[in-house]
């Protein structure tokens, strides 16, 4: 699922932390970061924040249905 436009990225990880599977960002490059890791979140933000102060797009995978609809109103009530 693609997600835009995260203007509250505290909001954001505590969505990802409550999540019970895997949730994973994908890079451009295709790689996969596991986001329930607080290292992987830090590297994604330390990377993303070099060029704005949102989050324009993310490519992220949820592994759980739950998960995936925990983001979706996550972005809904944004």
């Amino acid at each position: 699922m693609k997600i835009t436009n995260i203007k509250d990225t505290e909001a954001f990880f505590k969505v990802v932390d409550s999540c019970e599977g895997r949730v994973e960002l994908v890079t451009g490059e295709g790689d996969r970061l596991n986001l329930k890791s607080k290292l992987s979140q830090f590297v994604s933000l330390a990377n993303i924040f070099q060029t704005s102060e949102t989050i324009p797009e993310l490519e992220l995978i949820a592994y759980e249905p739950e998960d995936a609809k925990r983001l979706l109103e996550f972005m809904i009530s944004q």
